[in-house]
Formats: C-alpha cells, structure tokens, sequence
C-alpha cells in the first residue's frame, strides 16, 4: 500500500475488527456461563460442553462455506428469489473461496491491499455471530437433546442459514435491501429473529422436558440451579453485545468518494456503508437496555431472570433501527417490546407446550421479529441503503422479518429436527433424562461430591483425625 492515507485507514480498520471480535468472543464466554446456570446440577457438563463445541464446528464449516454465501448469494436464489438490477445466480468473490490466497497469510497488492489485511479479521466478527446465533438455539433446547443433533443443527444455522440471510438482508447490496428497503442495522431480524425461530422450530420436534408440565397443563418453573452464573453469564453477554454493535459498522470509509462527491467526507459507516456515528449506537444501546430492564423488572414484578433477559431483549428490539434512532425513542421500544414478548412466552408455553428453557424464543425470537416489524413504522420513508434508492416501509419489514424467523429461521429447523427426530437421533432416552446426561455421558464424574465427602470423613475418623 503505497499511499500513506489508504494504508492507515486500512490498517485502523483491521485492528478494529480485530478489537471487536476478543469483545464478541465474551458472547460466547456468557452463553456458556448462562446456560450451565440454568441447567440443573446432573445436565451441566453436558450443557457446558455442548455449547463448547460449537466453536469448532462451526468454525471450520464457516471457513469452508459460509463466509463465500456472504458475498456469493446477495442476489438471491437463482430462478426463486431475488434482485435487480443485479442478476440471478452466484456471485465470483476471489477473496472469500477457501481456496482464495486471501483465506490465509498474504500481502498480495490487489485493491491497494486491503482484502490480504482485512479478510481475517472481517471473517472473524461475521464468525462470531455464527457462534451467537448457534448458542441461541442451544439455551433453548438444554437437558434433553443429543449432542450429534444439536451439532447438526448448530452448523445448520451457524454456517448456512443465517448467513444467506445475512447476504440477503445485511450486504450492500443484498436483494431485500433493493426491492424491500429492509433495514437491520444490528442485526434485530439478522441474527436474533431467525435463531429465536429456528428454536422454536427445534422445540416443536423436541418437546417439553419430564416434569416440565403438570396433569391440568399448566407449567412447573424449573428454575436455574445457580443464579449467579446465569447473572455474570447475562451481564457478560452484555458486554460483548458492545463488540457485537461496533462490528455491525464500518470504522471508517471515504463516503464523499463513494458517493461520486468531489470532496472525501470520512465517517463510520453502518453494515450497509451509510454513515453512522459510534456516538449515535452509544446513546441507543445504552437506552435500549434500560428500556428493556425496567420493563423487565415491572412486568416480571422483580424477577431477577426475566429482568436481566428483558435488558437483552431490549437492546434486542431497538437494534434494527438504532443507527438512526433518538435515544429516547429507543428506550420506549425497548420496554415496549419487552412487555409484548414477555407475555407471548407465556402464552405460547401453555397453548402449545413449548417448554423454551432459558425464554430463547421471546427474547430473541418474537424481540428480533418485533424489532424489524416496529422500524418499518419509525422510519418510514428513510433510505434502506443511501446507495441502492430504496425507502423503508411497514410492510418491507414485515415481510423481511417473516423471511428471518420463518422461512430461514423455523422451516430448516422443523425440517432438519423432524429427520434426526424420526431416525431417532435427536432425544435423549427418557431413562438418560432422569438419571442425568452427565451420568450418561461422564460416567458420573461431577456427580460425585457427596460420596467424595463422605469417604473423606470416614477416612479422618479412621485416621483420628475427628
């Protein structure tokens, strides 16, 4: 890069990434936490190491596939769905084949450098929120779902079907930004919606767990085995939703030069390269997530799970349109919305029986969907994107957001999890239920605490030492 001015941008712009995915990699690191604190004591290491092993699962899948559908499929499905004016079919991207140089250690000068310093790490963050919308769907399905099959599952959504959405919905030039004017800013439909509605396709096959329902039909709570994991695993969470928003935008980009302006006007960008300030998601995220706890702690009447699950689902349901967003219109979203899922998670769990362990569903699922739905009337008549002419609408939306939670989101999950439920590969045995997936699968080694205790106690009495 020989121009000193493209060089610093470039160079800021990967360590920028960089930065943004050790913040998301704390997503990760809470889900984790949270789901090991909502499993009871005989499921947690099952749990721990079901999440755990999305990391290299999907990875690897991502690295092969999922990062060409970014940048391959924006167009759409050749002869079902798509845009013009960009054609039908698949696009040639040389940088994102597994195959490409640029999927590896290069200084190659094309483009003045820039795709062999930022590949990587651009991967990455996309990466990141592969494994979010994985773990989504993990929280949901916890205590009685075979491992193999939510692997499978896993790299169903995490490599494959949220990233098609993300071409679709996410890239500049994706067809539902062109004929839609879908806007998702952060991402409410992107990744929220269509995990919340591939659980929920999941949950439909899989069925409630052994107790989970009385003989009336009304729900037993099962509550977490230990709330304080739940909370350090939620407020970390949290704090990786800080990488996950900044990785939504682009640092910095010569917008005055994008636009065929005769002077550089340099700014921070949203996912489709219109100008945003940090500042402007600053405000928001902040004001979202305090929309959404205190909505959460009122309708919950203090309830500490609900009310850290609500704060999510707050940022949740204000991210579609917090690029452009006042503040204050955020926060009244944010509780707005938690209000609205709060109850939908109750009613479907007695209508249909849906035993959703950790409310992925609502706060994810029905939030996300929510989110995008209630952006097509806030911003109503702004542009999708300030390159490709195109207006938000109610109605862009709407049918944006049904595209993310159902037909992305719910149909390849109730498709994949009906196959593996009648190969029976995707529940456990009811006798594996009972007695603990950790002493089904670790031969009860974490269960052994009492007896360990009482051998040390009889051995110092032994030896006179009580």
């Amino acid at each position: 890069m020989g121009d000193q001015l493209a060089a610093l941008t470039t160079i800021f712009t990967e360590v920028y990434y960089w930065i943004t995915v050790v913040f998301m990699f704390l997503i990760h690191v809470g889900f984790c936490m949270y789901e090991v604190g909502a499993s009871r004591r005989k499921n947690m290491m099952h749990t721990l190491m079901k999440n755990t092993m999305v990391i290299p699962l999907v990875t690897v899948t991502f690295f092969y596939f999922g990062w060409y559908i970014y940048f391959g499929w924006h167009n759409g499905i050749p002869g079902i769905i798509g845009a013009d004016p960009a054609p039908y079919g698949l696009t040639d991207i040389n940088w994102a084949a597994p195959w490409s140089p640029f999927m590896g250690a290069t200084l190659n000068s094309e483009g003045d450098g820039y795709w062999s310093h930022i590949n990587g790490v651009f991967w990455a963050a996309f990466l990141l929120f592969s494994w979010t919308a994985a773990s989504i769907v993990s929280g949901a399905v916890i205590e009685r779902i075979r491992s193999g099959a939510f692997w499978i599952l896993a790299v169903v959504i995490g490599s494959f079907t949220w990233i098609i959405d993300a071409a679709w919905g996410w890239h500049p030039d994706g067809w539902m930004v062109a004929q839609l004017g879908y806007h998702d800013a952060y991402a409410s439909g992107v990744i929220h919606a269509i995990a919340g509605g591939f659980a929920l396709g999941v949950l439909v096959h899989l069925g409630p767990r052994i107790g989970k329902f009385r003989a009336d039909g009304t729900a037993r709570n099962i509550v977490p085995q230990n709330p304080w994991l739940v909370t350090i695993g939620l407020f970390l969470i949290y704090t990786g939703f800080w990488g996950f928003y900044v990785a939504c935008n682009i640092p910095i980009l010569d917008v005055g030069e994008m636009a065929g302006m005769s002077e550089s006007f340099f700014s921070t960008t949203n996912i489709y390269l219109t100008p945003t300030t940090t500042s402007a998601i600053t405000f928001n995220f902040l004001m979202s997530l305090s929309g959404g706890l205190m909505a959460g702690y009122l309708v919950s009447r203090g309830d500490a799970f609900w009310t850290y699950s609500a704060g999510l689902a707050g940022v949740i349901g204000a991210s579609a349109g917090n690029d452009l967003y006042h503040p204050i219109q955020a926060m009244f979203i944010g509780a707005a919305i938690v209000v609205v899922i709060y109850k939908m998670h109750f009613w479907v769990e007695r209508k249909f029986k849906i035993d959703d362990a950790v409310g992925a569903v609502a706060v994810h699922g029905y939030a996300g969907f929510l989110g995008v739905f209630v952006a097509g009337f806030m911003l109503w008549g702004y542009p999708a994107s300030m390159y490709l002419g195109s207006t938000i609408t109610p109605w862009g939306q709407f049918i944006g957001a049904c595209i993310m939670f159902g037909l992305l989101g719910f149909l390849p999950a109730w498709i994949v999890a009906g196959i593996l439920k009648k190969m029976n590969l995707l529940r456990i045995p009811p006798e594996v239920e009972l007695a603990g997936l950790d002493l089904a699968e670790y031969h009860g080694r974490y269960l052994d605490e009492a007896q360990v205790v009482e051998a040390e106690q009889k051995e110092a009495r032994e030896r006179g030492l009580i």
